[in-house]
């Protein structure tokens, strides 16, 4: 997992071509001017979300976790909380289902393992294929414009 902003990504260039790709869409796209909705920049390889909620008690929010794809999460306007866990020894409240790429994991089991991270605007975090995360929460419901960048690994 990485959690950083985007005046610094130029540190994660060399990640991959995809990364690099991705955090430069993101730092030289309006989204304001964006619908809510899928947008394709390459074909399954690289694909933008936009999509705006308002943030939710971590209580009622699963972690998840990707096998074929990395998260680039950036909060466009707002803020949230995200969990993280490392995978080792999680057991999965719902299997990993390859169509959706993703396994999810019950928060009361693993509350106490958890860790927190406030994302606000102009942040983004990645999250590589091992990192269970739960986006989307905060202690009061607050509107939030975020775009996940999946990147396929």
């Amino acid at each position: 997992m990485i959690v950083d902003t985007l005046a610094n990504r130029h540190i994660y260039q060399s990640l991959s071509p995809r990364i690099a790709a991705a955090l430069e869409h993101l730092a030289n796209t309006d989204f304001s001017q964006l619908a809510v909705g899928k947008y394709p920049l390459d074909g399954d390889n690289l694909f933008a979300i936009v999509n705006d909620y308002h943030t939710k008690e971590k209580s009622t929010e699963p972690f998840e976790v990707h096998q074929k794809y990395i998260d680039v999460q950036y909060v466009y306007s707002g803020e949230e909380e995200f969990g993280y866990l490392p995978l080792a020894e999680q057991i999965p409240s719902k299997p990993y289902f390859e169509p959706h790429d993703f396994a999810n994991f019950d928060y009361e089991s693993n509350k106490a393992d958890a860790s927190y991270v406030k994302l606000k605007a102009g942040m983004f975090a990645l999250f590589f294929p091992g990192d269970i995360h739960m986006p989307g929460t905060g202690a009061v419901a607050t509107p939030v414009r975020k775009v996940v960048i999946k990147v396929k690994i």
